[in-house]
C-alpha cells in the first residue's frame, strides 16, 4: 500500500493542483482558475477540502463542512469525495473515509453524512463496505 499525505487545501496554487481529480468528480467544472475562486468563496461558509497527495501530485480528495440540524445534530457532511482509479486500489477511499470520520469525532459530530447518485453504484458498495447506511433519498429541483 501506498504512503498518502494528507493536508487541507489553503492556497490557490494548491487548489489549482486539485481541480483535474475534482473534475473527474465535478465534470461540468471547466476552468481551474474558476474553481479556486468558488471553493474560496464555500470556504468563507465553513467548506474544507483535504487533499491526498501522493508525491507531488493529487490523488484524491474530500470535501466537506461541519453543520447542524434537527435530524442529525452535528454532523460532518461530505460535499465531495474522489480517489483517482489507480489510488482506489492501494486503499486511498478508505484512508479519506477514515480522515473524515476522525475529523467528526474532533469536531464533536455524532453523525458522518453524505449524498451519491442512485446510479452511482460503485459508490454504494464503497460505502456499505465502510458501514456508511442509506438514510433517505435527496431530492433536488433547479430554480
Amino acid at each position: 500500500m501506498s504512503t498518502f499525505r494528507l493536508s487541507i487545501i489553503a492556497s490557490d496554487h494548491d487548489y489549482v493542483a486539485c481541480f483535474a481529480v475534482m473534475r473527474a468528480l465535478r465534470p461540468h467544472l471547466t476552468d481551474a482558475a474558476a474553481f479556486a475562486v468558488q471553493a474560496r468563496r464555500q470556504a468563507e461558509q465553513g467548506y474544507r477540502l483535504l487533499a491526498a497527495w501522493q508525491g507531488d501530485q493529487v490523488a484524491g480528495l474530500a470535501g466537506y463542512r461541519v453543520q447542524e440540524n434537527l435530524l442529525y445534530g452535528r454532523f460532518l457532511y461530505i460535499d465531495d469525495l474522489i480517489a483517482i482509479s489507480c489510488a482506489r486500489r492501494q486503499g486511498l477511499g478508505g484512508v479519506l473515509i477514515g480522515a473524515m470520520q476522525e475529523e467528526a469525532r474532533r469536531q464533536g459530530c455524532g453523525h458522518l453524512v453524505l449524498d451519491t447518485a442512485l446510479s452511482n453504484g460503485l459508490a454504494q458498495r464503497f460505502y456499505f463496505r465502510h458501514d456508511l447506511l442509506p438514510k433517505g433519498l435527496h431530492f433536488s429541483q433547479a430554480i
